[in-house]
């Protein structure tokens, strides 16, 4: 709605994980590095934790773009599945056909073999499971007898589970211990950083065809970073909402009273989290008034 109003060719705050907008920088640079040098390792699993929003499916994504031909990939965005129905979906994706009635062990050997071949075709085969908190217990113990599958030279599947902070706590289950001791790489996506914040911002709007130097006030910066406690998708939510608010007005930059009123507007932002809403937006309020001196702007 707001697109030509700001000069822009496409939506740059939307919630849906698109990796033409992903942001390597800092952390996220940091766990894509951690996922291509643990790919090319082929040992063990590989976990990625972080917090809701901080861009774990789009830094899945991101990585499965970034893979080699080298690679064949499978993907599992909704993991709350039975053993059997996780080997079927694996299958799936592999290419492999099977009845819908076939026992587990022959979908399992069904796979064996396809593993095998693409082996010897000097392919390496690569499962990336998105939201691994909400794996069943008898799902996970299934996932590490796949990774048994192995010649006697490498494993011929590699696991990598991205999931919430949960996940370490499913995992530090006694009857999955096993599983556990195959973690060879783990890295924890972090918030963003009040200057992280501020590349992120710019970066997002350069994608998306912005053309000036700077749409978003150093101050309206600042509210967007504490209002979000710098998750991403919370920072999407809040700069969206705040240019649908400047556009509505016919400004053509967003202030602070902007992201105030948006702030206002989304009881899940992470600042109202254990505190009263009405006295997080006055307290910002005041600090928006006292930081206006520094940064020097005027609403």
């Amino acid at each position: 709605m707001y697109q030509s109003h700001f000069g822009l060719h496409d939506a740059p705050f939307g919630i849906t994980p698109d990796t033409s907008f992903f942001f390597s920088f800092g952390s996220h640079r940091e766990a894509l590095n951690t996922l291509m040098i643990a790919a090319q390792s082929g040992e063990g699993f590989i976990k990625i934790t972080g917090e809701v929003g901080t861009g774990k499916t789009l830094l899945c994504r991101q990585f499965l773009k970034s893979l080699s031909d080298e690679f064949v990939t499978a993907f599992i965005p909704n993991p709350f599945l039975e053993p059997d129905t996780l080997l079927r979906c694996l299958a799936d994706d592999l290419g492999i056909s099977h009845k819908k009635n076939s026992a587990q062990h022959e979908v399992l050997k069904a796979i064996n073999l396809r593993l095998l071949d693409y082996a010897k075709q000097g392919k390496r085969v690569l499962l990336c499971i998105d939201e691994a908190q909400a794996l069943p217990i008898e799902t996970l113990e299934a996932l590490r007898l796949l990774s048994n599958l192995e010649t006697e030279k490498r494993k011929l599947l590699q696991i990598v589970l991205f999931g919430q902070p949960e996940l370490d706590r499913r995992l530090a289950r006694e009857e999955i211990r096993q599983l556990a001791q195959r973690i060879t790489f783990h890295y924890h996506l972090r918030a963003l950083s009040f200057d992280e914040t501020a590349f992120y911002l710019n970066h997002r709007l350069r994608v998306a065809g912005y053309s000036e130097i700077s749409l978003f006030s150093r101050l309206a910066i600042f509210l967007l970073w504490l209002g979000s406690a710098g998750i991403p998708r919370m920072i999407n939510i809040l700069a969206n909402k705040s240019m649908m608010l400047a556009y509505g007005a016919g400004h053509r930059s967003v202030k602070a009273i902007q992201v105030l009123s948006a702030l206002r507007d989304t009881q899940a932002a992470p600042v109202f989290k254990g505190m009263r809403s009405l006295f997080w937006i006055g307290l910002i309020g005041l600090v928006s008034i006292l930081l206006a001196v520094f940064f020097r702007e005027i609403h």
